[in-house]
């Protein structure tokens, strides 16, 4: 159900929340504001959120930047970047990389640089808060900038990818989808989607240089989208999209690779037709994982070893609409929120924090697009 109202109430999912879990507060919610990432015109939007209640409102237009993809925030909260997933910026056949400084509920823009190549979909910050990594989809590339005070350089360091896999609808070229950093900040990744493959690098966060470490190859044909890692600090998981499938990875911190242990299947038996994987979620305490999958549109919660990442399956679920592209646990982790893309809505479901099950139901708010839920 979308309530164009805009306004969520989700109290009344008491009565769905699973057996055992706490009810929330009902009294002093703490509000947060949440940014949400849109490829309508608008880009960037406010809406505020209760911890409590687990309502959702939309506030305002936060900036007028088209084709969000991605936000990314500082370490220390202070400033927002974005990517913009373009044919062309500033003259130049590349997407739009920005940054904000974060101020009072406000946006300020700080500045806009062009990435490595077209579609940029992502982008991540080092834990120094000096670095920024820039993934280009249909530019098959990446780029890494300086940070001072929140303002990005011009790129100073950028790689255009050539491998590509053996499916001929998506694997023409590669695709560079997802950029991350490890644990320790020693290491960054870049997850190439057209190549199957994961690229590994020593970045350096003084002057934002990469140098290249090792590479990952995952099942051909099987396009690494994501690479999240697990708190116990040596495990990763993989999103394969082009098969719904994760790699669970064994993360070597001497020297950055990985290393497969097994891999974990998620579309049911009876699965026909296009079904990709997206997005992973990891509950702070390394408990639970959670994937989101499109075409058959569901969230699948696993109970995960803390010591070694294992994981066992506990349900599918509904995710609330078509194509769920980004979804987050809130702070207080008692709320999923999805972005459902082809659905124009932001669906919320209740979470049993004890036993990480997800409630059936759920209530959903308008939202352009959503590509990316990002709480401040």
């Amino acid at each position: 159900m979308i309530f164009s109202a805009t306004a969520v109430t989700l109290a009344a999912l008491g009565s769905t929340i699973p057996a055992g879990a706490a009810a929330p507060p009902a009294a002093h919610a703490r509000r947060k504001r949440v940014l949400i990432g849109s490829h309508g015109s608008n880009g960037i939007l406010w809406y505020d959120w209760n911890e409590a209640t687990g309502e959702l409102t939309a506030a305002s237009v936060a900036a007028k930047i088209p084709s969000v993809a991605w936000l990314a925030i500082s370490h220390g909260e202070e400033f927002i970047y974005s990517a913009s997933e373009l044919d062309s910026f500033e003259g130049k056949p590349t997407g739009e990389v920005a940054s904000f400084r974060l101020v009072n509920g406000v946006l300020q823009p700080l500045s806009a640089r062009n990435s490595a190549g077209t579609g940029t979909c992502h982008v991540a910050t080092d834990a120094t808060g000096r670095m920024l990594l820039a993934a280009d989809y249909t530019g098959a590339s990446a780029a890494s900038f300086r940070i001072k005070d929140g303002k990005l350089s011009e790129a100073v360091w950028t790689e255009h990818y050539t491998e590509h896999g053996p499916n001929a609808d998506r694997q023409q070229t590669a695709h560079a989808h997802f950029v991350s950093f490890s644990p320790d900040n020693r290491f960054a990744y870049v997850n190439d989607l057209g190549g199957d493959s994961i690229h590994i690098y020593r970045p350096d966060p003084a002057t934002a240089g990469m140098s290249k470490s090792g590479i990952y190859r995952g099942a051909p044909g099987s396009g690494a989208r994501t690479l999240h890692f697990h708190p116990n600090g040596k495990t990763a998981y993989c999103m394969n999209e082009l098969v719904s499938t994760v790699d669970v990875l064994d993360w070597h911190k001497a020297d950055g690779s990985l290393t497969p242990v097994n891999t974990v299947k998620l579309l049911p038996p009876d699965s026909t037709g296009t079904s990709t994987g997206c997005d992973t979620v990891i509950s702070r305490d390394g408990r639970f994982v959670y994937f989101a999958n499109r075409g058959d549109n569901f969230l699948y919660a696993f109970k995960a070893d803390f010591a070694t990442g294992k994981l066992r399956p506990m349900k599918r679920s509904n995710c609330g609409g078509k194509t769920p592209r980004n979804f987050t646990l809130d702070p207080t982790e008692r709320w999923m929120l999805v972005a459902n893309q082809d659905s124009n809505r932001i669906s919320v479901f209740a979470r049993d924090p004890v036993t990480g099950e997800l409630a059936e139901e759920g209530k959903s708010v308008e939202a352009e697009t959503p590509m990316r839920i990002l709480f401040v």
